[in-house]
């Protein structure tokens, strides 16, 4: 999971708020720090991490890119559900991040830290998901033969067979 640390050095240890986290779906000890620099509609960045001041359990992080209007959001899946279902029953849009611009879920943990020093750095970044994927040696096997006979590298071969059976999906929906 993200620690507190990790995001403090991503975000150069600037902290521009903090309050209690007003839902109750991480618990009475949640509490959000924010990082921000810039405004929505006119370039930079801002960032919050969500977390328990006791066991500093990390539920949630986010980061907003104001300069390409994209908004990341990690969340811990220990707690996906219960933010979910708080979501649902306040009848708030938890995918909203700002006016027309939907949270991006992240579920790699690194994707959202690469994405964010990026973002903080004012760099270039691929914004492209990740996910994690697991064969087994079968499998893996399989597409590396595919990837060979197609003379591509294995995360391009990967890449495809994703994209294959992302458009096999939505025809037959």
């Amino acid at each position: 999971m993200i620690t507190l640390k990790q995001f403090f050095e991503t975000f150069g240890y600037r902290i521009t708020e903090g309050s209690e986290y007003s839902w109750s779906c991480y618990g009475p000890n949640a509490y959000t720090l924010d990082s921000w620099n810039g405004v929505h509609g006119a370039g930079g960045f801002a960032g919050s991490i969500i977390f328990d001041t006791v066991d500093q359990t990390v539920y949630e992080t986010e980061v907003c890119d104001y300069t390409n209007n994209r908004a990341y959001r990690f969340i811990n899946p220990k707690f996906a559900k219960a933010h979910s279902d708080e979501a649902t029953q306040r009848s708030v849009s938890m995918n909203q991040a700002w006016d027309d611009v939907n949270f991006i879920d992240l579920e790699v943990e690194e994707d959202w830290l690469e994405k964010a020093r990026a973002i903080v750095a004012g760099e270039e970044y691929d914004d492209r998901v990740q996910i994690q994927l697991t064969l087994d040696d079968d499998q893996l096997f399989e597409i590396m033969k595919l990837a060979h006979e197609r003379d591509v590298t294995l995360n391009k071969m990967i890449e495809t067979v994703i994209e294959e059976h992302i458009e096999q999906y939505e025809k037959n929906r």
